[in-house]
């Protein structure tokens, strides 16, 4: 074993080279929970972080709650439309990895990086122009808008942040690196988990910030994040004793084009995303506080369980591109079907978990009244759609890793127009309430996993080469 080697296994890779990538089509346990579990961390740090936020907010009053749901849901939604900085870079650099290409891989994070500064930028700049009217657009009433848009104007300074740190995950992830990703994330957010508190509530000493408290306490830690994920790029580029040529730090218009060719569709697929959840909290707002309040809780609650389950699609994920792009269909085609399995029943135990849960877990984040009946309406939906994303979260997994990009697009978006935004709006216009916007969600879950199901089957999806094949995607 060499000293890169070793290095390497310490810190959490996986040493690959082609002769070993039909090892990791046929990987059993050891090696999908060796990447899946250090992902889990990485997944859940920030939802965990999320309901800290609340439970710390949630004691200023249902309207900072309220305030706090309306901006970071505009704040998750601009992450959210731009993920392929994450998956699209995870596709491509596991598929050169694979194919044997480590410097091609860490290529893809450099371009991944630049790109995410760009984007991040512009983002910021026009966002924080159109900061009230987006905000009023979604919040139901003038007390509402005026809570948000002070978290929002502070936490939007974290965009370009978040952007880096999902561009280092993405590449590091390819190269099947997961603990350092893990460490990255965990000090950031727990830089922000201690300084929450004391900025929000003038705790030892320090001034009484209330909402605004949180926005900074938050775009400090993403600061410190993404300082540790540049560093990790740097140090692979430039201080790697044994490769013959340094991996170049300049931007690569060619490479860059590349990805966002990818990038445009996952971008399409995640406007679906947005439009859905735009509306829903726009829609929960119409409700009142405590109704926007309930939908924020149970919402962050489910984003925290389908990024639970989405740390095995995210091993499939990184295992089946390097497995296509060393030419092993038949091992990526079991790949697909083992993590299937495991994701399916790992969630049917979440889901009992939480069913158990269903008088205690709500109360330790808010103990207003009438938020809690709220979310007591809302929280069976809830429970009844986990086992279903356990299937269609395990193989969203496969396909992106395959990079099947345009199929995922395309049923994301009838997904969306078929079933959730049609009954999303319903229930405004029949005021179904926060019951009928859940609904929209459940059939929306059902119509994705029904479409990646049958394209799972059909084998379609699986097309080898360091490269992603133009069909593809």
């Amino acid at each position: 074993m060499t000293e890169r080697q070793g290095r390497e296994e310490a810190e959490g890779a996986v040493v690959a080279a082609p002769a070993d990538t039909e090892d990791s089509a046929d990987a059993g346990p050891r090696r999908i929970l060796g990447i899946a579990v250090p992902t889990l961390g990485v997944l859940v740090a920030e939802p965990i972080y999320l309901l800290w936020d609340m439970a710390v907010v949630g004691r200023l009053g249902a309207l900072a709650l309220a305030g706090l749901a309306v901006g970071g849901l505009i704040l998750g939604q601009v992450s959210t439309q731009l993920t392929f900085l994450t998956y699209g870079t995870t596709a491509r650099s596991a598929r050169r990895f694979g194919s044997g290409d480590r410097p091609g891989a860490v290529q893809e994070g450099v371009q991944a990086s630049w790109t995410a500064i760009g984007i991040g930028l512009a983002i910021l700049v026009v966002l924080e122009v159109l900061a009230r009217p987006i905000t009023e657009l979604i919040a139901g009433g003038a007390d509402i808008v005026d809570a948000a848009l002070g978290w929002l104007r502070i936490a939007l300074i974290g965009v370009p942040l978040i952007l880096l740190t999902m561009a280092g995950n993405g590449w590091l992830r390819g190269v099947q690196q997961t603990r350092r990703p893990l460490a990255y994330v965990v000090v950031g957010l727990g830089i922000s988990a201690v300084l929450c508190p004391i900025l929000v509530h003038g705790l030892l000493g320090a001034p009484r910030l209330e909402l605004e408290g949180s926005a900074i306490a938050n775009v400090i830690g993403q600061a410190v994040a993404a300082v540790l994920f540049l560093g990790a790029l740097v140090r692979e580029c430039l201080f790697v004793p044994e490769r013959s040529e340094r991996v170049s730090l300049a931007p690569q218009p060619a490479i860059m084009r590349a990805q966002l060719v990818l990038g445009r569709d996952l971008i399409v697929r995640s406007l679906a995303f947005q439009a859905c959840f735009v509306s829903a909290g726009a829609v929960a707002s119409r409700f009142g506080a405590a109704s926007v309040a309930a939908h924020q809780l149970v919402l962050q609650l489910w984003n925290f369980l389908t990024l639970t389950l989405d740390s095995l699609a995210i091993a499939a994920q990184t295992l089946t591109g390097a497995a296509l792009g060393a030419g092993n269909v038949p091992g990526a085609e079991r790949l697909a079907r083992r993590v299937t399995v495991w994701s399916l029943l790992f969630a049917i135990a979440l889901a009992a978990c939480f069913a158990a849960g269903y008088a205690v877990v709500p109360a330790l984040f808010t103990t207003d009244p009438q938020v809690i009946d709220r979310t007591e309406v809302i929280w069976w939906f809830f429970v009844a759609i986990i086992p279903i994303a356990g299937v269609v979260f395990a193989l969203d997994g496969v396909l992106l890793g395959a990079g099947d990009a345009i199929y995922l697009r395309n049923t994301t978006m009838g997904a969306a127009l078929i079933g959730f935004l049609p009954v999303i709006w319903l229930s405004l216009a029949f005021d179904w309430g926060i019951a009928g916007i859940w609904t929209g969600l459940s059939l929306f879950i059902v119509l994705r996993t029904v479409a990646v199901s049958v394209r799972a089957l059909s084998g379609r999806w699986a097309r080898v080469g360091a490269e992603i094949p133009r069909g593809a995607r």
